[in-house]
């Protein structure tokens, strides 16, 4: 009596254990993908977040003393360690740096690099103005405005992600070329020029 007890409780067949297998590897192939996107876009919080932060600093500064910055120290910006893009408010920052007091000394020189220790090579811009998103400068006063820009990379592609900020009152125009629905700005919000996660 046991016996027949015990072959009646059957297992999987073979067919319906492949039947689940190939779903589960079906279900993957979907999901991982967008996953690594999602993940990426994630990334880029970082830029829009430390832009927003240049932007305060600088109208801060502003307010004080009726000009703006080319220099970080002076506004008081300095991004945490492991930061993944360079910021800049003059031309050509996207080398990597050591996050350390001296190796943020180009703060004053209007750069910030990404962070040596996690992120060795700067990214390949896709061209020289695109890597700029918004071309940094301080306009002179009257006319006081300021633009700032981050590059770097959130997928591990040689190329770089591109955003820029501008306190111009008429807006900025972003040297766009792929990724993005318009390449104008208004003036406190980060614009994205080069999409890293959209563009191949």
């Amino acid at each position: 009596m046991m016996n027949r007890l015990f072959r009646k409780k059957g297992g999987f067949t073979l067919i319906e254990l492949m039947i689940v297998v190939a779903i589960i590897g079906i279900l993957a192939a979907i999901a991982i993908p967008n996953f690594i996107r999602f993940q990426a876009k994630s990334k880029q919080s970082e830029a829009k977040t430390n832009l927003k932060a240049i932007f305060t600093a600088q109208k801060s500064y502003f307010g004080e003393k009726d000009k703006y910055s080319t220099d970080f120290t002076v506004i008081g910006f300095d991004p945490e360690p492991a930061n993944r893009y360079s910021y800049g408010l003059a031309t050509g920052c996207a080398a990597p740096v050591a996050a350390t007091a001296a190796g943020r000394i180009g703060a004053k020189t209007g750069c910030i690099g990404q962070d040596v220790a996690k992120f060795t090579t700067a990214p390949a811009p896709k061209d020289a103005i695109t890597a700029l998103g918004v071309q940094p400068s301080v306009a002179a006063c009257p006319s006081c405005s300021f633009s700032a820009n981050a590059v770097g990379n959130v997928d591990n592609d040689p190329v770089g992600d591109a955003w820029g900020i501008t306190s111009a009152p008429t807006g900025a125009t972003l040297n766009s070329t792929c990724g993005v629905d318009s390449n104008l700005i208004s003036a406190g919000e980060p614009g994205n020029a080069y999409n890293d996660v959209s563009c191949e």
